[in-house]
């Protein structure tokens, strides 16, 4: 009995130790496995899943956690989760979420990558070279080249939120996942560029998204295709940057405003979608109209000025002030400063108003014609001394100008400019006032009489003068009039001789008598020709004694003179002395010789008239 008792319990043992073997067995093939848990409580960090083990395992919250979804467990909740180890130091089965998502997400990514198909993943980190992306558990790398067709300066609207991906290559051992969304986004460009190309026409209103904004424009995704949305064609107003009005991923209705079938351009409007408000601008803003408006750019050569959205005038900088000449237009007005314009004039074709600022204020240089004339003396700050003159405050915001030539009567060279000073107080005289070119000239010298007026006296053209010669030249001779007004001769008018045309037959100190040919009342000078003045002697010597009534001919005039010098003597001995210095009959020497050479023809004939008479 005992030894059947005892053979029973051994039995009974067996089946124990084969069950609890059995049990171990599955055990340890659940370890590295993928299994059905269930959660039985949440902790601030962890969640403690029961897998059917003799102890639960314990897993971080973190891996519960879902790029671009919302946490959301609860008690009770049936969860796959990865076995990694049976028991720890602590006794406790370690278990991962994390792994068992990979696992799932790995499986179904060799299936997709297998067929060629897409998959949905979230861009949720940037790496070097790239982004990561959450496929689902699995983490693939996204390179930069492979975001979008076009380069993306900023890749974060993207991010956090499900995009279609393509599987270029896997890697199981190394763990390694590349993706692409480039490859996605160019096969449903040419699905959707097809379709679109296939209904697009000039002038209909389609919907885009804004997909990259640049410093020219925007391009406009069309669902397939890529639109040009220039900065011109924004807004009616001015638009300095795109990014003033658009953002990255903004929807925006867009009109087509130009398609090109060769090159598959397409350009794009927003303006055009709105009333045009240069529609009636002549009427709503007539020449010399004066309005308001804000200053919305400034440049070198102006401002512009808004007069309301999509209508800008311009400002130029010789419009702005009646007295700031020569100065920046940001030193008279400000961006965005409110300033009353007066409209000077519309160009509707060309969609230009030109405005003025200085309109709308009150004339100074009018102001000061109205209370000064021609003439009057007043007294001045010295603003500015220049190489050509003075530059005088005659008013709170006007300067008059001495020109150099009206400081002195006597010096109109730059030396005169020397006693003056920047900030000292002058008299002058009122010369000149014109307010339509904003001019008023002054002079200095006018102050007193002109020193020279009484030695011009008798400086007419046609004049026959002594003169005395000042300076001998190669070309020309230098001579004084009148004790006070310079004189020049040139070469050729010395004499109508071309032998006796030379400067070096006179010498400083000498008094020659010459005709006036031209006359420089301003610069207080006189052109004469000695040459002149003997050609008008002989014409008189003519016009006196070679006329008809008195029947002697241009040989007997000349005959006479010729005898006369020849017969005359020196009265005394100072006469004698001075007599050799007479050198100014040569020419008429010569030109009566040649005049006597001529004659004898007519000698010859009146000889012969006579002796017939005697014959007779």
């Amino acid at each position: 009995m005992a030894q059947a008792a005892k053979t029973i319990q051994d039995r009974e043992e067996s089946k124990e130790f084969a069950a609890l073997l059995e049990s171990s067995l599955e055990h340890q093939a659940m370890q590295g496995s993928v299994v059905k848990g269930r959660i039985i409580e949440v902790q601030n960090d962890a969640v403690i899943v029961d897998v059917g083990l003799k102890s639960e395992g314990r897993i971080s919250l973190r891996e519960f956690t879902v790029p671009g979804q919302d946490n959301e467990i609860r008690v009770g909740d049936e969860v796959d989760v990865f076995v990694d180890r049976l028991e720890d130091r602590n006794g406790e089965t370690v278990l991962s979420r994390e792994k068992a998502r990979r696992e799932e997400a790995w499986v179904e990514m060799e299936i997709s990558h297998k067929k060629a198909e897409r998959v949905t993943g979230i861009i949720f980190g940037r790496v070097k070279g790239g982004f990561t992306v959450d496929l689902g558990g699995a983490v693939a790398f996204l390179p930069g080249s492979q975001v979008d067709i076009r380069p993306i300066r900023d890749i974060t609207p993207l991010m956090g939120t499900p995009q279609p991906f393509l599987i270029l290559k896997m890697d199981r051992q190394r763990g390694n996942i590349v993706v692409s969304r480039r490859a996605v986004l160019e096969e449903s460009r040419e699905e959707a560029k097809s379709d679109l190309m296939q209904n697009i026409n000039e002038g209909s209103v389609v919907e885009g998204i804004v997909k990259n904004i640049t410093d020219y424009g925007a391009f406009i995704d069309l669902g397939g295709v890529d639109g040009l949305l220039h900065v011109t064609d924004i807004s009616w107003k001015r638009v300095n940057h795109p990014s003033e009005v658009l953002q990255i991923g903004q929807t925006v209705n867009v009109q087509i405003i130009r398609f090109n079938q060769e090159t598959q351009r397409i350009s794009l409007g927003m303006k055009q979608l709105e009333t045009d408000p240069w529609e009636g601008v002549e009427s709503k803003y007539p020449i010399k109209g004066v309005f308001k408006g804000r200053v919305t750019n400034i440049t070198d050569y102006g401002a512009f000025v808004e007069l309301e959205d999509g209508i800008e005038g311009l400002v130029h900088v010789s419009e702005m002030s009646w007295t700031k000449k020569n100065v920046h237009p940001g030193k008279i007005i400000s961006t965005s400063e409110e300033v009353e314009v007066m409209v000077l004039e519309v160009d509707i074709d060309k969609r230009r108003i030109s405005l003025g600022i200085k309109q709308c204020q009150e004339n100074p240089w009018a102001g000061f014609a109205d209370k000064h004339k021609v003439g009057d003396e007043i007294t001045g700050e010295i603003n500015n001394v220049t190489e050509f003159g003075l530059f005088v405050a005659v008013d709170s915001d006007i300067d008059g100008m001495v020109h150099i030539s009206d400081i002195s009567w006597e010096d109109q060279t730059e030396e005169a400019l020397k006693p003056f000073n920047k900030g000292e107080k002058v008299k002058v005289k009122i010369l000149d006032v014109d307010p339509e070119k904003e001019r008023v000239a002054l002079g200095i010298k006018q102050l007193t009489d002109d020193p020279f007026e009484g030695a011009m006296k008798g400086m007419a053209k046609g004049a026959v003068v002594t003169c005395t010669v000042s300076e001998v030249k190669a070309t020309i001779v230098e001579v004084t009039v009148n004790d006070g007004v310079t004189g020049t001769i040139k070469k050729a008018d010395l004499s109508r001789e071309r032998s006796e045309q030379r400067t070096d037959r006179f010498a400083v100190g000498e008094k020659v008598d010459a005709k006036i040919i031209t006359v420089d009342q301003k610069n207080r000078k006189v052109s004469l020709s000695i040459k002149a003045r003997e050609l008008e002697e002989d014409k008189q010597a003519l016009e006196t004694f070679g006329s008809t009534e008195s029947g002697a001919s241009l040989g007997d005039i000349l005959g006479a003179a010729l005898s006369s010098n020849k017969t005359a003597e020196p009265a005394s001995e100072e006469e004698a002395e001075e007599k050799p210095k007479a050198k100014k009959a040569p020419a008429k020497k010569t030109a009566a010789k040649k005049a006597a050479k001529k004659a004898p023809a007519k000698k010859a004939a009146k000889k012969t008239d006579d002796s017939e008479k005697e014959t007779e």
